[in-house]
């Protein structure tokens, strides 16, 4: 632990930071694999739970948690796997 009081006030909120980055990351993560299982499955709440996933995915990005080209490139990959299991599920 530093000696200085103001370096001592910015390691217990850089911890604070962390711990709410590591929630918001799993939680995110969470909603992912949600949506994951829900298009694979072809579940009719798929568009639900993928547009929570989006929408978990751009506050992570805004808050800064992630950087916007991998809330992007996340995004983009479930975008693909939700158009392919409708574009197989209108074939058949």
């Amino acid at each position: 632990m530093p000696n200085i009081k103001s370096v001592k006030k910015d390691v217990i909120k850089s911890r604070k930071n962390h711990l709410r980055n590591i929630s918001a990351k799993s939680s995110m993560k969470t909603y992912i694999k949600k949506a994951r299982t829900a298009i694979d499955a072809g579940e009719a709440d798929s568009q639900t739970s993928l547009r929570l996933a989006i929408k978990t995915i751009d506050k992570t990005a805004e808050r800064g948690i992630i950087h916007k080209n991998q809330a992007a490139r996340r995004k983009s990959r479930l975008m693909k796997l939700a158009n392919k299991a409708a574009a197989a599920q209108t074939q058949v």
